[in-house]
């Protein structure tokens, strides 16, 4: 049976609301530095339940360190795979299985801000805790910054197995690229979270007291309103002028800027890996040059009856430039894609706005 259930693949997360409430009461305390946690529950036929939460232990970082704030962010970060705190997640695990609850790690979460996630501690997370085979993982993303205007963002994600094999191996050179054929776009694989409340927990909401209306009700205006769920919110009959200002959203400009900041570390790596393609040239056209004068040296001593010398003696001479890792311009550019749906969401209503007075802001039309 447990083999049966290792070969079902993970097809959708499902969160308690505990958790849930959980992740955002610790995002928010730690904001702006990232928080980051365990996380424990169960698989159920190829839905994994976390069932229940708890924090990594903070570090404290001296005063005197003019970086105090990014140190901190940094070692928070990597909290997950310190082995301080492995040692404290396999104690805590075992005080929950004492008190018979989930006892079985399901992955970590963390927080972030902007969608700012993607980038070298997340993936050594995650390859952290789902390198053993067959384990089911995850790494839960809360957003601050997109909660923070009134809707939930909550992600699970996983790496694919295409790219667990490729960082196993740590060979992330242009030529194991084209062989494997991965992409920015096979690094993470997203998977549907739903939130869930137990069945006490709901007839908990439903039945609690509110207090009796002080103002006169008012009476529905027609029979078809008697059928309508009173909850529904229904739309203004007065003018909304909320909806005609032009103001950018402020959170549109932040991510504008953090997309600028990744397509200049793109264009910075592109650089390094230009860098390095002219120094082999430069390296191989020595090495071509010194291979000629060899074989010449060669011809004349063989026809004066002399040894030869021998003709890979260049590999001692000449050393190649070690190519850099490609890794870090895949992780930039999955980032670039992240940045870019965030704006492609943030602008559908502004750009309706713009477009609506178009001809008001340009008076030559």
């Amino acid at each position: 049976m447990a083999d049966i259930l290792k070969e079902t693949p993970l097809k959708a997360v499902q969160v308690e609301a505990l958790v849930v409430m959980k992740l955002i009461k610790h995002s928010s305390q730690a904001f702006p530095t990232t928080a980051t946690g365990s996380l424990v529950g169960m698989d159920v036929n190829g839905t994994l339940q976390i069932t229940n939460s708890f924090p990594f232990p903070t570090v404290d970082v001296p005063a005197t360190d003019g970086h105090q704030q990014d140190t901190a962010s940094n070692l928070a970060a990597a909290a997950p795979r310190a082995k301080a705190n492995v040692a404290y997640q396999n104690e805590m695990i075992k005080f929950l299985r004492e008190v018979n609850v989930d006892a079985n790690n399901v992955g970590w979460y963390m927080s972030t801000s902007m969608g700012n996630f993607i980038n070298a501690n997340t993936i050594e997370n995650q390859f952290f805790y789902q390198k053993e085979p067959n384990e089911r993982t995850i790494a839960l993303v809360h957003d601050v910054g997109r909660s923070s205007q009134g809707s939930l963002s909550l992600r699970a994600f996983r790496l694919s197995p295409a790219f667990m094999i490729a960082y196993k191996e740590a060979k992330f050179t242009t030529e194991n690229l084209q062989k494997s054929g991965l992409r920015y776009q096979d690094i993470l694989v997203e998977l549907p979270l739903t939130i869930h409340n137990s069945h006490l927990l709901t007839s908990l909401l439903h039945q609690l007291p509110s207090d009796a209306p002080r103002e006169e009700l008012d009476f529905p205006p027609n029979l078809s309103a008697l059928q309508q769920d009173p909850n529904t919110p229904q739309p203004p009959l007065f003018p909304n002028f909320d909806s005609l200002d032009l103001s950018i959203d402020p959170f549109l400009e932040k991510t504008c800027d953090l997309l600028l900041e990744s397509i200049e570390n793109h264009h910075t790596e592109l650089n390094n890996h230009q860098y390095y393609q002219r120094s082999l040239g430069r390296e191989q056209a020595k090495i071509t040059a010194w291979q000629q004068k060899r074989k010449a040296e060669n011809a004349a001593r063989a026809a004066a009856k002399q040894p030869l010398l021998p003709e890979d003696e260049w590999q001692r001479l000449f050393k190649l430039p070690q190519e850099p890792s490609r890794l870090e311009i895949l992780l930039n550019s999955r980032q670039v894609e992240q940045y870019a749906r965030q704006v492609d969401g943030f602008t559908a209503t502004a750009s309706a706005k713009m477009f609506a007075v178009k001809s008001n802001l340009l008076p030559g039309e």
